[in-house]
């Protein structure tokens, strides 16, 4: 564990509760109890007020444990906090915490750390008013469309079709909308069945989700769809639920202005969990992306190095900053890794999850940006 780095210099916020987060389905299961947290919120604001021996002791063991207090009843527990790479996991009594105060998705939960304690509270005010209200208010509107996300090598797979979506997106806005009963069923079956609508064509389709731990599926008819709607790598897909329905849509536009004209960024790929992790830096990008847009131009000679020798120096450039670096491009067979200062790059622009990350390669130097929103 390489963590020295972020247990220094951080200063003390002036927010009585830095960490809030709105639970998600996998926070209040009581057959599997943790509560997940960022890794940056936990390091700047509980790690780095730990004593040197906790730290220690997390360094080498992965975990540690420590006192906690609900704020809003004065009860104490002994828990646990364990390492997961890029996040973090509260452990022990979470269960015992998630059935006592009835937790459930949506709610928000409020942490800190004072005096050798992690402290945590629920308001109770938040809990009464949010399911009637995110429950209810679910309308068709026109042009709101909360997950979108740009499609990868592996969701246009029609050999193993599935779509898989991020975890918080989903519990944010699909599983909000659902009964206490269809939530129960998933959490005990681990999929269950969806009506689901392309908003682009009016046809309807019968679908299922796959709970994956960090990630949803969505499955079913999958290929069906890749095929009829002619699906590829960099198009963007659009979901909503309404009306107990799974609406999605592929804009046209989207991509066919994108093949030309003044936005010259034929690669283009939201970034994963992994894309960003520090402590195992590396870009992963599909194979024909990849070699349909950067090793197209590459000299025979270039391409047969690659090849053989599994990886290759590359000149790179931030877009945003004009800063250059020299890079590896590493052959993975399916998929290639672009590593050397990616960590370096990850910190630089602070990016995140979720991220839109854009590429092309020109007169002999691969090009990057990733748009401020």
């Amino acid at each position: 564990m390489k963590r020295a780095a972020y247990y220094s210099c951080v200063p003390q916020m002036q927010d009585h509760w830095p960490i809030k987060k709105a639970l998600t389905l996998s926070d209040v299961d009581i057959t599997h109890p943790f509560l997940t947290l960022s890794r940056q919120q936990v390091e700047n604001h509980i790690v780095l007020h730990m004593t040197t021996e906790q730290q220690e002791h997390l360094r080498a063991q992965g975990q540690v444990d420590f006192n906690a207090r609900d704020d809003d009843t004065g009860e104490m527990y002994v828990m646990k906090l364990k390492w997961r790479g890029s996040y973090y996991n509260l452990i022990g009594k979470w269960g015992r915490v998630v059935r006592g105060k009835g937790l459930d998705v949506g709610q928000e939960i409020k942490i800190r750390w004072e005096n050798g304690c992690l402290h945590f509270s629920v308001p109770q005010q938040q809990i009464v008013a949010v399911p009637p209200i995110r429950m209810v208010a679910a309308p068709l509107v026109q042009d709101h469309w909360p997950i979108k996300k740009i499609l990868t090598l592996s969701d246009v797979d029609t050999n193993h079709p599935f779509l898989p979506l991020p975890r918080r997106l989903v519990e944010d806005h699909i599983l909000v909308y659902w009964t206490p009963q269809q939530q129960e069923q998933l959490r005990k079956e681990e999929h269950v069945n969806v009506n689901t609508r392309d908003y682009d064509t009016g046809e309807g389709y019968i679908m299922k989700f796959k709970w994956r731990g960090n990630y949803y599926n969505l499955i079913g008819k999958w290929g069906t769809i890749i095929r009829q709607k002619g699906l590829g790598v960099g198009k963007e897909i659009r979901l909503r639920w309404a009306n107990e329905c799974l609406f999605f849509s592929v804009p046209q536009e989207r991509y066919v202005a994108t093949a030309s004209g003044m936005d010259n960024w034929p690669i283009k790929k939201a970034l994963t969990l992994s894309d960003v992790d520090t402590n195992h830096p590396f870009l992963t990008l599909p194979g024909k992306a990849v070699e349909d847009h950067i090793l197209f131009y590459w000299s025979q000679q270039s391409r047969e190095q690659l090849r053989s020798e599994h990886q290759m120096n590359i000149n790179a450039r931030d877009d945003d900053t004009g800063d250059a670096y020299l890079m590896k491009l590493r052959w993975r067979g399916s998929y290639y890794n672009l590593i050397g200062k990616w960590g370096k790059i990850i910190r630089g622009k602070k990016l995140q999850v979720g991220m839109e990350i854009r590429l092309r390669w020109d007169n002999g130097c691969l090009f990057f940006s990733v748009p401020q929103l």
